[in-house]
């Protein structure tokens, strides 16, 4: 595989994320207007999802929106011979939609998810003809281009986050499935909330949980009770569609209290991969319209899937390469959400710091 290369979608693009449109800046050498009818008329992109759906408000839901977006900009209709869509509901499917997306014909393929990492492989191997793209892992192949993001940075942000708001010192952390994708979310987090309960002098500690799942918002509901029960008042996931459950379980607890409880008890959810600012809205017991969406990390999995798609079309499509997007160039961010002044200024002061390498943020969690 060719040495991994820094990439990111500019300011555009990433104010495009936050608002989970997913619209990917121009990177590459190439832009919409490159590409000609025929181009259009003979290109089509097909995405096969991880569990959880299009419709997961993250991870699965901004490359699907990255996809329609491209498809937009380039007049190309969906379905068979333009873009489209398959869902996984379960892993056992993985192997035999991308095998489906093959036999329809399409040009390009993504395997949205590192858990389709062993699919997607035996496919490239089987089609050389065919190009493959993996999001979130890596496979050394001429005809695939991997993409993988530094999560470990927007999660350290999070962590900033977390411990500059939380009344309790205690946060949370639910993952979805044990990996070293979601490893850098752990990581990244737990050590910007170790840094920031030092500068702050004081400790704050993280109870960290999996759910063994990216699609049991059941698990995440229960998980993120538990967590709040023992006393903790933010809980930061990175779980795709179990999160959905951690937000139910947020407003559950919110809805029970009146305005005049909401300095001291209220309880918080952070976001991952787009803005889930939405999630949050809730109604107080006696009426007040609140939100609990302290913030989210933001992750350009649309925009990578544009981009990809869009150097496709042109005929430059990455194959072999290992496309990384990072903080320094807007890959990953967070969103302001309901922040603090002093967890704004925190988190710009430190976005810098890893940007110039003054703070190197860790990707595997630290042994207890």
């Amino acid at each position: 595989m060719k040495k991994a290369k820094i990439l990111g979608f500019g300011v555009v693009a990433l104010a495009s994320v936050m608002l989970l449109t997913a619209c990917g800046g121009k990177k590459s050498t190439t832009s919409s207007s490159d590409s000609s009818s025929s181009k259009s008329d003979n290109h089509s992109v097909m995405i096969v999802t991880d569990i959880g759906g299009v419709d997961d408000r993250s991870f699965n839901q901004s490359a699907w929106e990255g996809l329609q977006e491209w498809g937009k900009k380039h007049d190309i209709k969906r379905g068979t011979g333009g873009y489209d869509y398959i869902q996984s509901d379960d892993a056992s499917q993985y192997t035999t939609n991308v095998s489906g997306a093959v036999q329809n014909g399409f040009k390009t393929i993504f395997g949205i998810g590192y858990l389709l990492q062993p699919a997607i492989t035996e496919a490239a191997k089987q089609n050389p003809n065919v190009q493959f793209a993996i999001i979130d892992s890596t496979i050394d192949a001429k005809n695939v281009v991997s993409a993988t993001f530094k999560d470990n940075e927007a999660a350290y942000l999070a962590g900033i986050a977390a411990a500059e708001t939380t009344k309790t010192n205690k946060v949370g952390f639910i993952g979805g499935e044990e990996g070293v994708v979601i490893d850098r979310f752990q990581a990244g987090f737990e050590k910007g909330v170790a840094d920031t309960a030092k500068k702050l002098g004081k400790t704050v500690t993280v109870d960290s949980q999996y759910a063994a799942s990216f699609g049991d918002p059941a698990k995440g509901k229960a998980l993120a009770a538990s967590m709040y029960q023992n006393g903790a008042d933010i809980i930061f996931h990175a779980s795709g569609g179990t999160g959905a459950g951690v937000f139910q379980e947020a407003k559950a607890v919110n809805s029970q209290l009146n305005e005049a409880d909401l300095d001291s008890k209220k309880v918080w959810v952070i976001g991952v991969d787009s803005d889930q600012q939405d999630q949050g809205k809730y109604t107080t017991k006696d009426g007040k319209d609140d939100n609990f969406t302290l913030a989210s990390t933001l992750k350009g999995v649309g925009a990578a899937v544009e981009d990809i798609s869009t150097r496709a079309l042109n005929d430059k499509f990455p194959g072999g390469e290992h496309l990384v997007y990072g903080l320094k160039d807007g890959g990953v961010d967070i969103t302001e959400g309901f922040l603090s002044d002093d967890a704004k200024t925190a988190i710009k002061d430190a976005k810098q710091q890893i940007i110039d390498g003054k703070i190197e943020v860790p990707e595997k969690p630290a042994k207890n």
